[in-house]
């Protein structure tokens, strides 16, 4: 491994050049196997010509490619024309003519049967440098690159889809007045009107799609796999529009592969599940990484009948029974999301069942926000995604408070979830409606993970991870960490990051809607609501003051691209920035950072105009990748009262999210922080020295120094008593209450020091101050 990626301190590569060729669906057709901790069989991708080399071919420029060390000899296969008609088989007993990848002194590193693994560099290619990003000298072949990590690639091979029968709609003569005959254009011709079906046309479109899956190879592709990154090459091939636009990979993934974790479940039954690695699904199935890529996808997984399969489908599959006790599970996506939202979890699953059980949707509408046909015009508004059968365009599902949901566990804790998450989830999906309306996906499953699951939870599209550990002890952390992940639907998934760096466009919105679904879901009062959200606030504090003093600066910052933020290189590579050091993984900074900023936006905005702009927001930028400025923008705009406050984009940026620590507070939002603290009953010296510093407390408005000279008498801290004496000095408008306040505690020093401040302040007090003051004192 090239030591400038070090896995467990470095960035996280994004290797896929999706500037030149970009995925736009998948279909994996793949085998579960325990006693191996193996998933086996082949993904077939889907492609349109990328963005850049539209461009440079515009001009006349040649597009980038990788070139593969010159040494290296790499020999192509002969064409094959095997339909693909069982993958299991042909996995197996296919034989091709495999290739090497060595260099002159160097050792062949594929295994006796000719495979190549990303544990080691088959190609000698530096996964570090941006291969394709380098101008074409030469007639070089064109490369693409995915991200892939911890497989063995088996073979690739091109897809003959001109042989799937009926594919003729797509050959038409009259679309291809512009095309070469050459049977590689023909294929690429269908693909890309099959691609561009409208959205309307979705099943046709993925029916086509399985078929043309189907389809036989035309011709093994050379590859190489570096320690990141699968390269596929066709010879004689130099741009990307030649280059095949369905290729099938055959591969297996390893049993100590990084996406997928092989564990038991709580019941003691083998399992195996995506656990929200930190390098996604790179080494689950070899893919585009990048968020621009966004694709559909389809799947057909098969296990042994005692397994039940749960992915991040927007269909309840139903099993197909097999030969040799195989059960096949079916699902797909219609709407194109990035790959790392690919779920899935094989397991003895038991569904939870609730005959009797009717939903509680809140009924009580103090807090509701307007009718949903009172925000917008809903059929008005279009929208700025990509075609796909867009729920927010569906009037028969504007009205629908709970979508579909599921709920499955360990057998061992059926009845504990029968109990306690069963009943939560319509309360808590209508509260989410309520807020932000129209679901983005239209059913939900929850799964009870087993133990070694690092997080409370994790959100798919459709699919929602939950650990035990929310379940025991009544309903309050189960019902906020349900909260949380359903806000994900919203925030994180329908609406995503275009650059990864800024995680808290996702978590941050979910941390602070979380607070709102919850309260929703319990139908509290107003009083109850606020007092709720004040103590979650100031335990919030407390963690990210924690976190901001324990760990490195440079993980503080929300924004750590700053104006390079969203940036790609011209081949569409990039890194996300510290993305593979291991105590990123446990930082709640981007939670606790980005819910304090939206807080403060809420305050300064009045919280029920602040929910309208969400809401707004998700029906402005659902289905699409945004940045941090696209929100900011849209709510200074849309709410005079943030312009009138100074705040602007700048502000935002160099005060919470390019900066390390905790942010600049507005002095009202001081005094809240100050007067939360005043009902904590201890805090220790070091505490009110790191506050007083954290927030220069000497330097603020009299209103901010008060409240500190109450927390420096309520908890006796001698170096604060030079700011209580020169307060009753200098502000005896609101300096006569602390007096009381220093009597009180019946502190030795504490009334010394209230008798010595009255007798030097008391010849220039009104008559009634220094009345009332005497009083306390004698």
């Amino acid at each position: 491994m090239d030591p400038q990626l070090d896995p467990m301190k470095d960035d996280l590569p994004l290797m896929a050049n999706t500037s030149y060729m970009l995925v736009k669906h998948y279909v994996l057709d793949l085998d579960v196997d325990f006693k191996s901790k193996v998933i086996e069989g082949s993904i077939v991708l889907f492609f349109e010509t990328g963005s850049q080399h539209k461009k440079t071919s515009s001009t006349g420029r040649e597009c980038c490619q990788s070139e593969f060390d010159q040494s290296h000899k790499m020999r192509a296969s002969e064409p094959c024309h095997v339909p693909v008609t069982n993958v299991s088989a042909c996995s197996s007993k296919m034989e091709y003519n495999g290739f090497t990848v060595s260099g002159e002194g160097e050792e062949d590193t594929s295994d006796e049967n000719g495979n190549h693994s990303n544990s080691e560099q088959a190609s000698g290619i530096s996964s570090s440098e941006d291969c394709c990003d380098r101008e074409n000298h030469g007639n070089q072949d064109f490369v693409l690159v995915l991200d892939c990590c911890d497989l063995s690639v088996l073979k690739v091979e091109e897809v003959d889809v001109a042989a799937v029968s009926g594919i003729e709609q797509f050959t038409r003569p009259a679309k291809l007045t512009d095309v070469s005959k050459e049977l590689g254009n023909l294929r690429n011709h269908i693909v890309h009107e099959l691609v561009a079906l409208p959205a309307k046309r979705w099943e046709e479109q993925l029916c086509c799609f399985t078929h043309c899956s189907q389809a036989p190879g035309c011709g093994e592709l050379p590859f190489a796999t570096g320690p990141w990154s699968l390269e596929i090459r066709k010879p004689g091939i130099g741009t990307p529009a030649d280059f095949p636009h369905a290729i099938r990979i055959w591969y297996k993934t390893n049993p100590g592969g990084r996406s997928v974790a092989w564990t038991t479940d709580q019941s003691g039954r083998p399992c195996v599940y995506t656990m929200g690695s930190p390098i996604n699904n790179r080494a689950l199935f070899p893919c585009q990484e990048p968020p621009i890529a966004l694709s559909t996808w389809q799947a057909s997984v098969r296990a042994a009948a005692d397994f039940v399969v749960l992915m991040s489908g927007e269909n309840s599959a139903e099993p197909v029974q097999l030969p040799e006790d195989i059960l096949s599970w079916y699902y797909y996506v219609s709407m194109p999301m990035p790959a790392s939202t690919f779920t899935i979890a094989v397991g003895c699953w038991q569904e939870v069942k609730q005959q009797s059980f009717t939903a509680a949707i809140p009924t009580n509408t103090e807090f509701s926000l307007p009718s949903v046909q009172a925000d917008f015009s809903w059929h008005e508004v279009m929208c700025g995604h990509v075609g796909y059968p867009c729920r927010f365009q569906n009037p028969a599902v504007s009205w629908e408070a709970v979508i579909p949901h599921r709920v499955f566990s360990p057998c061992c804790l059926v009845e504990l979830c029968e109990e306690r998450l069963l009943p939560l989830i319509p309360q808590c999906l209508s509260a989410a409606f309520s807020t932000l309306g129209t679901h983005p996906f239209s059913r939900l499953d929850v799964l009870i993970v087993p133990s070694n699951f690092s997080s409370l939870g994790m959100a798919s599209p459709h699919i929602i991870f939950l650990s035990q550990s929310v379940l025991p002890g009544g309903s309050h952390l189960c019902g906020t960490r349900l909260c949380h992940e359903i806000a994900h639907a919203w925030f994180g998934l329908a609406i995503g990051a275009r650059d990864w760096t800024e995680e808290w466009i996702s978590e941050g919105f979910a941390t602070f809607l979380e607070d709102v679904f919850w309260a929703r879901a319990q139908q509290l009062s107003h009083e109850e609501v606020k007092g709720q959200q004040e103590l979650k606030a100031l335990l919030r504090w407390r963690r990210l003051r924690d976190e901001v003093q324990n760990s490195e600066e440079e993980l503080q910052v929300l924004r750590p691209n700053k104006e390079s933020t969203g940036e790609l290189s011209e081949s569409g590579a990039s890194v996300v920035k510290y993305g593979l050091k291991a105590e990123k993984i446990f930082m709640q900074v981007h939670y606790l950072k980005g819910y304090f900023l939206l807080r403060s936006l809420a305050r300064t905005a009045g919280e029920a105009s602040f929910l309208l702009s969400l809401r707004k927001f998700v029906r402005k930028f659902h289905g699409q990748l945004v940045l941090s400025q696209d929100f900011l923008c849209m709510l200074l705009e849309d709410i005079p009262k943030q312009k009138k406050s100074g705040l602007t984009v700048e502000s935002i940026f160099q005060n919470w999210l390019d900066t390390s620590g905790i942010p600049k507070l507005l002095p009202d939002q001081l005094v809240l922080l100050l007067e939360s603290l005043l009902e904590e009953k201890t805090l220790c010296p070091r505490t009110l020295q790191c506050l007083e510093r954290t927030y220069q407390l000497r330097e603020q408005d009299a209103e901010v120094r008060h409240r500190w000279c109450e927390l420096v008498i309520k908890h006796k801290y001698v170096p604060g008593y030079g700011d209580v004496e020169r307060f009753l000095r200098e502000d005896q408008a609101m300096g006569v209450y602390l007096y009381g306040e220093l009597m009180v505690n019946e502190d030795a020093k504490q009334q010394e020091l209230a008798h010595k401040c009255f007798a030097s302040a008391q010849e220039h007090m009104d008559v009634s101050s220094a009345k009332v003051v005497a009083e306390m004192l004698f």
